[in-house]
């Protein structure tokens, strides 16, 4: 039975006409009609108002150099209009391109990594980077293809940086010209500043959204391995104390991945495979200790190689590269260490071992 309100039962025990009875019922109908219209108006405009004010919550202006952040560019009217170049956020000496990115959200999900993509197929691994920044700054944990393009992305970026320095750093150590010597270390510098800045964003990343937010095991190992690998680039270049400091956090970082390793995955798992390939590289170059590379890369290996008939289809391919390159690892340190040995004390450089993205 249709329920009516107090007003409109009243009005209805008082009509004896049936057109009159009518008459109320439509003109029932036609206020609720109204009424429904008024309230769908203001939802409308209550959505129009929420997409447009999330629309403007979304631009985020990024320096397309530096990947700082930088202010409104209305407030720099007369440089945005002009070539969009304006000063850093972080107070930077250098003019640096601006570019004008959306923040992460579910809907724009989709779209953030098709760009990344086409960033690293056109090889900008800056703008690559800039990208898989906003995507980590995001609420959601990062699918496994979004942590893969992130990892990538940086990866080429401070490897850019560290090879840079490297061949620096040897013509500042091989010049003769104090003036030449000046020019180098001041470029030198330049490039460590880079790195460190690169560095200690990825390491903000992690330490601020992306480990935190990670449940499944291989997104903690593989984001531990990460913290690991950039407080390993930050050593390379660091002196004195802050050395010290730095690799006693890049270790720790290691360690914790490894021991949720050996716990939650199989001996043959890429990214298992791919912490101890990495967390070997350090004990070798950075802390100098051979044996405890040469342990960490043969157990790994040994410990793979006893379970590579249970490596499924989908990380064989991965698994088997691996070990190919901690064998490589382990060839390459073994004849060097042997060459120490029975050396008459002449310098050589060694060759760069190879590691995991």
């Amino acid at each position: 039975m249709k329920r009516y309100n107090e007003s409109t039962t009243l009005t209805t025990r008082t009509l004896t006409l049936r057109g009159s009875a009518t008459m109320a019922r439509g003109h029932q109908k036609i206020q609720s009609q109204q009424k429904n219209a008024k309230k769908q108006a203001e939802m409308k405009k209550a959505k129009g108002h929420d997409q447009k004010t999330a629309a403007k919550a979304a631009l985020v202006f990024t320096c397309a150099v530096c990947r700082s952040q930088m202010p409104d560019p209305k407030t720099f009217k007369q440089h945005f209009e002009t070539g969009e170049i304006i000063s850093c956020a972080a107070g930077l000496q250098k003019q640096h391109r601006l570019t004008t990115l959306t923040v992460h959200t579910g809907a724009m999900a989709e779209e953030h990594v098709h760009q990344a993509k086409l960033a690293e197929q056109a090889e900008r691994y800056d703008d690559m980077a800039a990208v898989m920044k906003t995507v980590a700054e995001g609420d959601s944990e990062l699918s496994i293809e979004e942590r893969n393009l992130l990892s990538v992305a940086y990866k080429n970026v401070v490897g850019a940086r560290r090879s840079s320095w490297r061949v620096v750093s040897s013509l500042e150590q091989k010049a003769d010209d104090p003036a030449k010597v000046a020019l180098a270390k001041s470029y030198r510098e330049t490039i460590e500043k880079e790195l460190n800045d690169i560095c200690k964003e990825v390491l903000d990343l992690l330490d601020k959204h992306l480990i935190p937010k990670a449940k499944p095991a291989d997104s903690k190992v593989f984001y531990l391995k990460m913290k690991g690998d950039y407080y390993r680039y930050l050593a390379e270049v660091a002196t004195g104390d802050d050395r010290t400091a730095i690799i006693t956090t890049s270790q720790e970082a290691y360690q914790s991945a490894l021991d949720i390793s050996y716990k939650e995955m199989q001996p043959t798992h890429p990214i298992r495979l791919g912490l101890a390939l990495n967390f070997s590289v350090f004990y070798y170059e950075i802390v100098n200790s051979p044996d405890k590379a040469c342990n960490l890369a043969k157990a790994a290996f040994d410990e793979a190689i006893a379970m590579l008939d249970s490596l499924n289809n989908e990380s064989y391919k991965d698994s088997t590269l691996i070990m190919q390159l901690l064998r490589d690892n382990l060839t390459l340190w073994m004849s060097e260490t042997q060459a120490d040995g029975e050396g008459e004390g002449e310098e050589t450089e060694p060759a760069p071992a190879a590691e995991k993205n």
